[in-house]
């Protein structure tokens, strides 16, 4: 499955890409089967905050009924289109995102965030960035309406962020983050095999999700083979491991 240009110019202007019905509904089943079946063996609470921060059902991120909806779908193929042909490093697990319902009334707004940022629970060093290149996520479930767990963006905030980075340095994320004056959100909606393609430095974040449903999502982080060379350099150069993007600047 190839991008096409008004995708990508998506992806330029706004930071993101929402290409439905990429995952086959066998596979989005077979995903679900496995949380579910997970889920329904029981979950120490203690634990919680720390599934919520990098993944529900952790014996399950490496499996196939995760990593194929990567691995084995056109996914591989639309990141490939966006950052090179074997540009990529493997994909050998996902992020399983529950996101269940609140009883909160009215919901709160969504807070945004950059990921890789040190949080107690998230399991990120102290001291350091793990940036990466892009984020892709997959949806399981339906999502229809706002605040429903959506997933949130904050269009441009790619390109503000680069300004800032270039202005006050990569290592400014570790005091938190940029202060700049932040566009509206967009609580994205979707159906199950929907698929997010999302560059690194784009502000987003989950809406609260006060819906009578769980919400259910995989992510994957990837980098490119030359980012840990310098992984400041992508910070203020935003494109500067995207050639597919490149492409249409020209």
């Amino acid at each position: 499955m190839k991008l096409t240009y008004e995708q990508k110019r998506s992806m330029l202007d706004n930071g993101y890409i929402h290409v439905p019905g990429v995952i086959p509904q066998v596979m989005v089943d077979e995903a679900m089967r496995h949380i579910n079946h997970s889920v329904g063996q029981g979950m120490n609470v203690a634990d919680m905050p720390i599934f919520r921060a990098q993944s529900f059902c952790p014996e399950l991120q490496g499996q196939s009924a995760i990593a194929d909806l990567y691995n084995k779908t056109p996914v591989a193929d639309m990141v490939q289109g966006l950052l090179g042909e074997g540009a990529s490093r493997p994909i050998g697990r996902g992020q399983i995102a529950l996101r269940f319902p609140s009883l909160q009334d009215p919901p709160g707004e969504p807070r945004c965030h950059l990921d890789g940022m040190y949080t107690p629970t998230n399991g990120v060093p102290e001291g350091k960035i793990s940036n990466f290149t892009m984020l892709v996520g997959v949806l399981l479930s339906p999502v229809r309406t706002s605040f429903s767990g959506n997933f949130t963006v904050w269009p441009g905030t790619h390109r503000m962020y680069e300004n800032y980075f270039r202005e006050h340095g990569p290592e400014s994320l570790l005091n938190g983050m940029p202060k700049v004056e932040l566009p509206q959100p967009v609580q994205t909606t979707g159906e199950p095999g929907d698929v997010f393609l999302v560059h690194y430095q784009l502000a987003h974040g989950v809406a609260p999700n006060v819906s009578p449903f769980p919400r259910y999502a995989i992510f994957f982080r990837v980098k490119h083979v030359d980012h840990d060379k310098d992984w400041k350099a992508p910070m203020t150069d935003i494109w500067l491991h995207w050639p597919g993007i490149r492409e249409i600047l020209a």
